[in-house]
């Protein structure tokens, strides 16, 4: 066809004239006629026919009456509308619209119908020429370009009849419908988009609603089946059509209320609209059921469909409450679609229906549907259709899982929603309602911890306290077990054993409710094979998988006890409770998995050491060891290398799996556009991780899922299949967010990196291996890391805080130097606990680290609410940050900071060139980082401070010296001492931050040592203790009170020490012991540090000044004497300190040497040890004090200190030249000298003849020399270090002993208590440690060989002393009290062997012991039964002639 010829000219037949094919050859528009003879190559221009223009036109009319086509006139007149027309009537004046018109207007005159009506009619057959034109053998959606081409030059035309009234609307769309065959989709959709005929008025005139829906419904099927075949344009131009069809069927099919009322043709629109929607969505309903079986087309042409659903789609062109309407519909749709599966169906298929096994075309179905709604409606639209409707419980439940994996806020409305339900249950006694909430609780938990609850953590806070609603009534409970069971017949192991482990709540009387569910239950599990005999001691009740045989649990068991064991070397609790009351288990299934053959290893290992540590404890039988060793002894000759270690090797294929998603998850996070699929990837994840990871067991299900992760961090255990995992989900997570950071800032980088590391939360099992692998990045290997690594893994621990509700407290093990297990620590405690500033390296890299996470932290969640953003800040960073920024930048510490020019951006953190102090500085200059600075929470305290300085090692500081001495005054003196104690400061006060200073250094001595530093653990950092002496002397420079004034205000610095040791909570025994011993051996370094004055106040005492040694006094008596392995004396350094201090703060006195002697005085009554301490040390002491007081007074000795000089050169002259000791008082003081002199100078030998020597008046000095030798016979069993000898010890206590029995006296009363012994017996009693005082007994049966018979006839209270003290030497040993042991041979002083010697002498001494020597061994004798029964039938034995004899002489008084 001519691109100019608007009419196409039929075959004319023979009749015509030659003047009419004249007319036609000069047509105006028809293709020119050539002559076909030629002369001198040129046509020759043919002369016409006709006179005038007016002639010519007639003669046109006539050919056009005998010979039109009105269809064919309608395309050329359209096709030769087109611009490059180049010839035709335009050139002879002539306008093809009113050519065609006044053609038109003539055919319909002469046919008598309207002109409107014949165009209409003519369009409608042209339609369906072109239509029908397709060579292809089915009918296909969309035409083809001959035809596209044919259909443009119809709808121009007939665009210009309507501008002219020559089109009738209605009749061309009733016209359609009398097609033979439908219109192709695309030909109506042009119709519809020119304006020439919509949609919705061509299926107004549809004569059958029922046809009209099967023709569109097949035509948009045809359509997305071809979508993804369809080249580049078409498939363009297929999404247009698609779009603007279901705006109509939207538009048509969900009218407002307002357009309710009109006619009824409308109403017919709105049916075949919702009637194409309903079965387009139930064509893809079915696709999704036989998704697995259909080809990837199916799938590709379903998913061409939903594009119907993206809200974007519509955007003004609908009315939000019909958009609203639609979704509504279709969820509601949806959920009820073909209703066939039951309840029971549903309960034992339900984990198939999860977010990851449901298909791909359903939850993007449902993620499309519910973008319309808030997550609170969709809930409720949910709750409301499971109230009204029957339901298809697969796609209810996967619903549920789409929600709670894709919508944060679904938890809780879910958590809400079933509470709800519950209450609805239990008030109407409805299943229905119990059913659902038992459904959704069990499908929500699917998905994970990370976006629900696990279903036992819920079933265990509906049911298991009496607050639940079954606790209501018995009419409830008996409701709440009949549901449950009949739930039985169709429940899978895992509920089961959760409601049979964590059973629901019942009161005593109705306990038989309970144990009939329970009998039910077990036989449900007996019929499915599972014993719960046989569940494991970490099973995960919370898993939803199929049960593990006890094979594969008992070895899961076995490498968690062992983790837990390598942790805190005991043998874990769960072990112990199950190898008494779970002992078939424990026998059959554990210890078998416990001792598989292998080739031991020559050092032995963590699991040699926890089978040895089983076997010490009796815990696995004898018969069972041997073999074991015998298996392995046995391999190891055979030396069967690798079948020994069969240990579960992760695949590979579903690490690569995550490896591949991971990455894909990446792609997503970069383009803006695909954020909405994040939830979604990230669900796939999670499923990928669960496969790699072995199982879905996340936690000790038997145990609160919240129990505790413990990390060893000075050397954190890592499976190396969990250490590639978390390798990979870090190095995946760093490499996201460097790329996102390449795009955009934190802040707008979606919420893909949160839900990543929510999601590696819910996965518990991998959080011991994750928090460990933490450890070794950040504490091991910190200094080392890149930009990259640092600022990946701030960003990781910023989201691991923001997820810390889903993270169970830390246990941290800082190394065996720990006394006790510290509290557990929250995760975000935890890793800042790993910033650990000791060396410059682990400086710079703390710094790094903290400026990296403050800075990704703010920009990341810049937009919350001050209040929020708060909320989500761990406060140790910042007061990390606080202790950092100053101690490195000068700037830092001025008074007033100004604004930071221009914001840190957390692009230029990754800048390899980037100087950190200078970032850190601007940071920290920025308002909104100043202004979390006036936040108490966010508050460096000042003993926070001192804790962070005492950690550092001085020589290996990045400070030097005169460095950290201006830090030290800037802190002390400018930042804490004039700061309020609201703010973390002192208020001014130096005796608080006295008080503060010796707390931390007691608590960071009290961590373990340094690590690496060379410090001791009972060291105390020298600067900080010159800070606090200058503190100390500044105090004494206050003004002293005046006279009058009363002093009973305590000493400050002992109410310290005392406040410490009273508050102290370490658990057991051992523990506290331990721990205190440590404290007061810190307690007298940090009193020897400081000036030695400050021991010692003065006070009033009418006119006159004296020396106030109470405090003191009080404090030696009850603890520092505990620490004094001498047991009768205190350690030189703070004996030689408190003379100095006395002789120091008796300047403050009148006169100083009655200042001294008083003290000195007071002191054999109040705190004699500080005088025995003395006499031990006078040798060294002496020339100490001489020599002060020299320099200070230049005057004769005190009174009292001289006779501490003479008493001790008495000493010395009696043993070394032979001249009379002087007898003095306190006899126990010049015992002390003697005894002092003694050690130091008599030769052994001739110890007993200066004994001989001693007067007749010596009894009690004798006693008290026998006391002190037993105190050194004591020190050489529990500190032979100390440098004094047992065998010695030994020999001249017996030699004492021996002295005092030829002379009579009595020495018993020395193991009296204190408060019934005499004068001198009770002062060295009170002189002794406890310790000392509570191993008497050891010291006593030390002494059998000097124990005759005639001591045992003259001495009536011997035998009651001895069995008391028999009594206590049990009572130490059963009670476990470490009693003392040779380093050197053990058997040589064996307790043991000292309780059978003790035993041995009782009961032959017994039946020599007079009559009257069992008076007083009645109250003692139900305990010498209890403890040793055949010495208490002894006693008893030998006691009743004296109980008789005591009756006999009564009577006789009658």
């Amino acid at each position: 066809m001519s691109p100019v010829c608007f009419l196409r000219t039929p075959a004319l037949p023979s009749s015509t004239s030659s003047r009419e094919r004249a007319v036609i050859s000069g047509c105006p528009g028809n293709t020119l006629v050539i002559n076909p003879n030629f002369s001198a190559g040129r046509a020759r221009k043919r002369k016409s026919p006709f006179g005038s223009e007016a002639e010519l036109q007639e003669a046109a009319l006539r050919l056009l009456e005998h010979h039109q086509n009105l269809s064919d006139l309608l395309l050329e007149v359209g096709d030769s509308a087109k611009p490059d027309v180049q010839d035709g009537a335009e050139h002879r004046g002539v306008s093809p619209e009113s050519f065609i018109v006044s053609v038109l207007q003539e055919q319909a005159s002469k046919l008598g119908v309207p002109t409107a009506t014949l165009t209409a009619k003519n369009a409608v057959a042209n339609v369906e020429r072109i239509c029908q034109g397709s060579a292809s053998p089915s009918r296909v959606p969309l035409l083809n370009s001959d035809q596209r081409k044919r259909l443009s030059c119809l709808l121009q035309t007939v665009k210009d009849l309507l501008a002219n009234n020559m089109f009738c609307r209605s009749l061309f769309c009733q016209e359609m419908w009398k097609m033979k065959e439908p219109p192709v989709l695309e030909a109506v959709w042009h119709l519809h988009s020119g304006g020439i005929a919509g949609l919705a008025e061509l299926l107004e005139r549809s004569p059958a609603g029922p046809a009209a829906v099967e023709w569109l419904c097949s035509s948009l099927c045809g359509l997305c089946e071809q979508a993804g075949d369809m080249p580049c344009g078409d498939t363009e131009l297929a999404q247009r059509l698609l779009s603007d069809f279901a705006i109509v069927f939207l538009q048509n099919g969900f009218e407002q209320a307002s357009e309710l009322g009109r006619k009824v043709e409308f109403q017919k629109v709105a049916y075949i609209c919702r009637a194409v929607l309903q079965r387009m969505l139930a064509w893809v309903l079915d696709a999704v059921g036989k998704e697995k079986q259909e080809d990837v087309s199916m799938v590709q042409a379903v998913r061409f469909w939903l594009n119907v659903f993206n809200v974007s789609l519509y955007g003004s062109v609908a009315h939000p409450d019909s958009l609203r309407q639609f979704f509504r519909h279709t969820l509601t749709e949806v959920l009820t679609y073909n209703p066939v599966l039951k309840v029971s169906d549903a309960i034992q298929m339900q984990k198939e229906w999860s977010f990851t096994r449901t298909s791909p075309l359903l939850t993007a179905l449902y993620r499309k549907l519910l973008v319309a709604f808030s997550v609170k409606e969709s809930i409720c639209q949910l709750q409301q259709v499971l109230e009204t409707h029957e339901v298809n419980w697969q796609h209810v439940l996967s619903c549920v899982s789409t929600l709670v994996v894709c919508q944060a806020e679904a938890e809780q409305l879910f958590k809400d929603l079933l509470s709800h339900l519950l209450l609805k249950a239990f008030g109407n006694y409805d299943m229905e309602n119990m059913i659902t909430a038992f459904l959704i609780a069990r499908q929500a938990a699917l998905e994970g911890p990370a976006v629900f609850m696990p279903y036992s953590e819920w079933f265990k806070a509906s049911f298991g306290n009496a607050g639940g609603q079954h606790g209501s009534s018995k009419k409830a409970l008996v409701f709440l077990f009949e549901f449950l069971s009949e739930l039985v017949p169709f429940e899978a192991a895992p509920y089961l054993k959760v409601h049979i482990m964590y059973p629901p709540f019942v009161p005593t009387k109705h306990r038989s409710l309970l144990l009939e569910y329970i009998t039910l239950a077990k036989t449900r599990l007996a019929d499915l094979k599972v014993a719960i005999e046989d569940m494991g001691l970490y099973e995960d009740l919370s898993s939803t998988d199929e049960a593990v045989q006890p094979q594969t649990q008992a070895l899961r068991d076995v490498e968690k006890a062992l983790q837990i064991f390598e942790n805190t070397r005991k043998i874990p609790t769960s072990v112990i409770e199950a190898s008494i009351f779970r002992r078939p288990y424990y026998i059959s299934w554990f210890l078998p998995a416990l001792l598989r053959p292998r080739v031991l290893p020559k050092t032995p290992d963590g699991l040699m050491a926890f089978i040895d540590s089983l076997k010490r404890a009796d815990k696995i039988p004898s018969n069972l060891y041997s073999t074991y060793l015998q298996a392995c002894h046995a391999m190891n000759e055979k030396v069967l290398q690798d079948d020994s270690k069969a240990e579960p090797s992760h695949s590979k294929e579903p690490f690569e799996q995550l490896k591949a998603e991971l990455a894909e998850l990446r792609s997503l996070v970069v383009d803006q556009a695909q954020w909405e699929e994040v939830p979604a990837r990230i669900a796939v994840i999670s499923e990928r991780l669960r496969s790699v990871l072995g199982d879905s067991s996340e936690e000790d299900g038997a145990a609160p899922l919240d129990s505790p992760v413990q990390v060893a961090v000075p050397a954190p255990r890592l499976a190396p299949c969990h250490q590639s995992v978390v390798d990979l989900l870090l190095t995946s997570f760093c490499q996201t967010l460097l790329a996102a950071s390449s795009f955009n800032p934190p802040d707008r980088q979606g919420p893909c990196l949160s839900l990543v590391v929510k999601m590696m939360c819910g996965h518990r099992n991998l959080l011991p291996a994750l928090l460990g692998r933490l450890c070794q990045l950040i504490y091991h290997q910190g200094p080392s890391l890149s930009a990259a690594h640092i600022l990946g893994l701030a960003a990781f621990v910023i989201h691991l805080s923001e997820c810390r509700a889903l993270i169970p407290g830390v246990e941290a093990s800082f190394g065996v130097s720990q006394p006790v297990p510290g509290k557990a620590l929250s995760v975000s405690e935890y890793w800042i606990s790993l910033l650990v500033c000791r060396t410059e390296e682990s400086f710079a890299f703390c710094l790094r680290f903290c400026t990296a996470a403050a800075a990704y932290l703010t920009c990341k969640f810049s937009s919350c609410s001050y209040e929020d953003f708060c909320a989500l800040i761990p406060p140790g960073l910042i007061k990390k940050l606080q202790y950092l920024v100053p101690r490195l930048s000068l700037e830092a510490r001025g008074v007033l900071c100004e604004e930071a020019k221009a914001a840190l951006s957390w692009s230029s953190l990754s800048c390899p060139s980037l100087n950190y102090r200078r970032a850190s500085l601007c940071l920290w200059k920025q308002a909104r980082f100043q202004e979390l600075l006036e936040e108490k929470a966010f508050q460096l305290s000042f003993r926070e401070w001192l804790l962070m300085e005492l950690e550092v090692c001085p020589e290996k500081d990045i400070l030097s010296a005169s460095e950290r001495q201006d830090f030290h005054y800037w802190a002390i003196y400018q930042r804490y001492l004039p700061a309020p104690s609201a703010a973390g400061g002192c208020d001014g006060d130096l005796e608080k931050a006295c008080g503060l200073i010796i707390d931390a250094i007691l608590d960071s001595s009290q961590r373990l040592d340094l690590g690496g530093c060379g410090q001791s653990k009972i060291s105390v950092s020298p600067e900080i203790l010159c800070r606090l002496q200058e503190l100390v002397l500044e105090l004494r420079c206050r003004p002293k009170l005046l006279p009058g004034c009363s002093a009973a205000q305590k000493h400050f610095l002992f109410e310290i020490l005392r406040g410490r040791l009273t508050a102290s909570q370490h658990g057991s025994a051992l523990g506290e012991q331990l721990w205190r011993q440590q404290e007061l051996l810190l307690h007298r370094r940090i009193l020897v540090g400081l000036p030695a004055s400050t021991l010692i106040t003065t006070c009033w005492k009418g006119n006159t000044t004296v020396l106030d040694c109470d405090d003191f006094f009080c404090f030696v008596n009850s603890e520092l004497k505990n620490v004094s392995s001498r047991g009768y004396a205190l350690s030189y350094d703070i004996t030689a300190h408190f003379f100095r201090g006395l002789l120091n703060a008796s300047l403050d006195c009148e006169d100083a040497a009655e200042g001294v002697n008083e003290a000195l005085t007071k002191c054999q009554t109040k705190c004699p040890v500080v005088l025995l301490s003395a006499a031990l040390w006078w040798p060294r002491l002496e020339p100490v004090l001489c020599s002060q007081w020299k320099r200070l007074f230049g005057a004769p000795l005190a009174e009292e200190l001289d006779r501490l000089r003479s008493w001790h050169g008495s000493g010395t002259r009696f043993l070394c030249s032979g001249a009379v000791f002087p007898l003095c008082d306190p006899s126990w003081l010049s015992a002390a000298f003697l005894h002092s002199a003694i050690l130091q100078q008599s030769p052994r030998g001739r110890g007993k003849e200066a004994l001989e020597r001693l007067g007749a008046e010596a009894e009690q000095l004798l006693v008290a020399l026998l006391f002190f030798s037993l105190l050194d016979l004591i020190s050489a069993r529990i500190a032979p270090k100390e440098g004094v000898d047992f065998q010695m010890s030994l020999e001249w206590s017996l030699e004492i002993l021996q002295c005092l029995e030829e002379r009579g006296t009595s020495w018993l009363l020395l193991f009296h208590s204190a408060e019934r012994g005499p004068g001198q017996c009770r002062v060295l009693r009170s002189a002794a440690s406890d310790r000392h005082t509570r191993l008497l007994p050891l010291a006593f049966y030390s002494l059998t060989p000097c124990f005759h018979r005639e001591l045992l006839q003259r001495d009536p209270t011997f035998l009651g002393v001895a069995l008391q003290l028999y009594i206590q030497l049990l009572q130490l040993f059963v009670e476990g009290q470490v009693l003392p042991q040779s380093d050197q041979n053990p058997a040589e002083h064996d307790p043991l062997e000292l309780i059978s010697a003790a035993r041995r002498f009782l009961l032959g001494a017994i039946p020599h012991c007079p009559a009257r020597s069992f008076g007083n061994t009645q109250p003692l004798l139900s305990t010498c039964e209890e403890l040793d029964p055949e010495l208490g039938a002894t006693l008893l034995h030998f006691s009743r002639p004296a109980v008789d004899m005591e009756l006999e002489e009564e009577l006789e008084l009658f």
